[in-house]
């Protein structure tokens, strides 16, 4: 790859990262508070931990939102992988592969996610950090 080509991508790459940081709208205090809820919210089905217990916290219920996001979307992916199987062995394993790649970025989402929480920030996720599931 030559120098350009990988300039090119580390421009988009720093475009899709390129995300709204609300930090500065969330109480200090409620950060510190609530870092263990922020990163649960991006731990799979323990979503539901801060979105019952962390309920008064807007750190935390911001985290939440995007952590129930990406569950949402394993979930589905879940099910397809699924459906795909009871209908053929062959077109699950065409399909399937698609969609473990999916699930890797899945995973590097939720990973950009606890980042964010360990450094205190409200930072949207790229590509469903704009989408709004909790007020």
């Amino acid at each position: 790859m030559d120098n350009n080509n990988q300039e090119s991508l580390e421009e988009k790459i720093q475009a899709l990262n390129d995300t709204a940081d609300t930090t500065n709208e969330h109480d200090p205090q409620d950060i510190e508070k609530n870092k263990l809820m922020g990163i649960l919210a991006y731990l799979g089905i323990l979503v539901l931990i801060p979105l019952f217990a962390a309920k008064e916290s807007k750190f935390a219920r911001f985290h939440t939102n995007q952590g129930l996001i990406l569950c949402i979307c394993g979930i589905i992916l879940y099910l397809i992988c699924r459906i795909l199987l009871a209908i053929s062995w062959k077109l699950a394993a065409l399909v399937g592969i698609f969609l473990w790649i999916i699930e890797v970025a899945l995973l590097i989402l939720a990973i950009i996610g606890i980042v964010n929480v360990v450094k205190g920030r409200a930072k949207e996720l790229p590509l469903v950090g704009k989408y709004r599931i909790l007020k």
